[in-house]
C-alpha cells in the first residue's frame, strides 16, 4: 500500500481514498448493509466496531485530512483552525440546554427554531446562529428554513434520559452519557483551564496546574469537585470517564496474563475506582485474588457496584475493598501484579514518581507493575510502515487532545514508551514490554530493577 517519496503526494492521496472507500463498499454490502448517509440518524451495529471497517475508516480519514490540508490555502486553513474553540462553545449549549432530546423527540420533520426557542428559553436568533456554525461543520441538519433536525452526527450527542426525567432531576441529565457529558465537560471544565495555559507553561511555578489558576484554587480538581456547588460537573466527569468503559476486556486480561500465575496470588488495582477493570479480570482468571484500592467516595461507590455485580467475590474475600490514598505507602506487601488503569495519565511525572516509587517499596521481587494507559507515537513520517504520505498517527488527533485537556486539568501528561520507560527506572522499575490492546490502551509491563 505504502507508495515511495518520490511519488505525487496529491495522486497518493487520491489513491488511497478511491481504494479504501471501494473496500468500504464491499464491507458493507458483504454484510448486507448500506453505507450509512449523513443526514440519516445513528444506528449503532456490530459493523460500527468491526476492526476491518475501523482500519479502512481510518485510513480515509487520514488521507482526506491530509488532503485538505495539502491544497486548502494556508491562510484559510489557519483561519479554521483559530475557530475551533467555537466548536466547543456551539457544542455544550445545545447539550446543555437538552436540544438533542428536544430534536429526538420531534422526530425527522425537526422543529422550527422558535419551537426549540420556546422549549429550551434561549433566544432564536442566537439558537438559529449555532445551529448554522454546527451544521457548517456537519452536525444537525436544516431541513428547511429555520427548521433543523438530527442527523448522523448530532444523534450521538443525544443523553440516555428523556425530557421528563431530565426537568425532574438536572443534576443527573448527564449520567449514563458519557458523550454528552464529555462535551460539556469540553465547553466548561476544559474551555475554561484552557485559558490559562499559555501563562502555565511560559511559568509553571505559579500553580499546580492551568485549572488552578482558571478556578483560582490551590485544590486540585478533584478535591475541587467535592465542594458544594460543584455537584453538576463532578456527576458530568464520573460520566464523562465511563468512556474508557468501552475498552476490550482483552487489552486487560492479556496484560495480567494470569494463567502464568499461581491460584491465590494477589491482584492490586491501584486506584481502581469501583473496581469494574478488576470485574473483568476476575471473570477470566477465577482462581487469583483481588484488591482494590481507592480514595473513600470512590471506595462507597465500589461496595455498590460489587454488591450488584458479583457479591459472592466480596463474602468470600477474593476480592477485598480498601480505602487507600496511593501517595502513602502501599499496604499489600509483595503483590504478584499492581495495576493502575488510566491513572498515571492524570499526574505530573513528580507526583508519579511519588505513586511508582510507593509501589516499587511494596513490591516482591517478582511482582509486576502494569500501566493500562495510551501510548503517543512520535509523527515522523515512515513510508515503511505508513502509506505515503501519511502521517504514522494517522492525524487522529484525539490522543493530542487529550494530552492538553490533562495538561489543562492536573499538569498530566499522554507519554511516549520512552517516557514511560525513563518514569519507571526512576523508581526502580524496568518497562520489559508494551502490549498494544485491540482497543485504545495498551499494557506497560514492569519488573523492579
Amino acid at each position: 500500500m505504502s507508495a515511495k517519496p518520490t511519488a505525487n503526494p496529491l495522486e497518493s492521496l487520491v489513491d488511497i481514498i478511491s481504494t479504501q472507500t471501494a473496500l468500504l463498499q464491499s464491507l458493507y454490502a458483504k454484510n448486507s448493509a448500506e453505507v450509512p448517509t449523513l443526514d440519516a440518524p445513528l444506528q449503532f451495529n456490530a459493523l460500527e466496531f468491526d476492526p476491518e471497517l475501523t482500519a479502512v475508516r481510518t485510513l480515509i480519514v487520514a488521507a482526506a485530512t491530509h488532503l485538505i490540508a495539502t491544497v486548502q490555502s494556508p491562510l484559510q486553513f489557519t483561519a479554521n483552525s483559530l475557530g475551533g474553540l467555537y466548536d466547543n462553545v456551539a457544542l455544550g449549549l445545545v447539550v446543555d440546554i437538552n436540544v438533542p432530546e428536544i430534536l429526538k423527540e420531534a422526530g425527522d420533520e425537526g422543529l422550527h427554531v422558535d419551537e426549540l426557542a420556546s422549549a429550551t428559553g434561549v433566544s432564536s436568533s442566537y439558537l438559529a446562529r449555532v445551529f448554522r456554525y454546527l451544521i457548517t461543520r456537519h452536525i444537525f441538519r436544516e431541513v428547511s428554513p429555520d427548521v433543523f433536525a438530527h442527523n448522523r452526527l448530532s444523534s450521538l450527542l443525544t443523553k440516555t434520559k428523556t425530557l421528563k426525567e431530565i426537568k425532574e432531576e438536572p443534576n443527573a441529565r448527564f449520567d449514563d452519557a458519557p458523550i454528552a457529558a464529555s462535551v460539556y465537560m469540553g465547553s466548561t471544565q476544559i474551555l475554561n483551564s484552557s485559558t490559562a495555559m499559555i501563562s502555565f507553561i511560559k511559568n509553571p511555578q505559579q500553580a499546580s496546574a492551568p485549572f488552578n489558576i482558571a478556578y483560582k484554587t490551590s485544590k486540585t480538581m478533584f478535591e475541587w469537585m467535592e465542594e458544594p456547588g460543584n455537584e453538576l460537573l463532578a456527576r458530568v466527569f464520573t460520566a464523562a470517564m465511563k468512556m474508557n468503559a468501552n475498552e476490550p476486556t482483552e487489552t486487560y486480561t492479556r496484560g495480567i496474563e494470569g494463567d502464568a500465575l499461581k491460584p491465590n496470588d494477589v491482584i492490586v488495582d491501584v486506584g481502581g475506582g469501583p473496581g469494574s477493570v478488576t470485574s473483568a479480570i476476575q471473570k477470566a482468571y477465577p482462581k487469583l485474588r483481588y484488591v482494590v484500592q481507592d480514595l473513600d467516595p470512590q471506595i462507597a461507590a465500589a461496595k455498590r457496584f460489587w454488591e450488584e455485580n458479583d457479591p459472592e467475590a466480596i463474602r468470600t474475600g477474593q476480592v477485598q475493598l480498601q480505602v487507600h490514598d496511593f501517595f502513602k505507602t502501599q499496604p499489600i506487601e509483595g503483590a504478584a501484579v499492581y495495576f493502575l488503569c488510566v491513572v498515571i495519565h492524570d499526574w505530573s511525572d513528580e507526583d508519579s514518581r511519588k505513586i511508582l516509587t510507593n509501589l516499587r517499596s511494596a513490591a516482591g521481587a517478582h511482582s509486576k507493575l502494569i500501566l493500562f494507559e495510551m501510548v503517543t507515537e512520535h509523527i515522523i513520517k515512515d513510508s515503511a510502515t505508513t502509506p505515503y504520505p501519511l502521517q504514522p498517527n494517522f492525524a487522529n488527533g484525539f490522543m493530542t487532545i487529550l494530552d492538553l485537556a490533562m495538561l489543562s486539568f492536573y499538569n498530566g501528561k499522554e507519554r511516549t514508551r520512552e517516557e514511560y520507560g525513563k518514569l519507571g527506572r526512576e523508581c526502580g522499575w524496568e518497562l520489559k514490554e508494551v502490549k498494544s490492546g485491540p482497543g485504545k490502551l495498551s499494557a506497560l509491563i514492569f519488573t523492579p530493577v
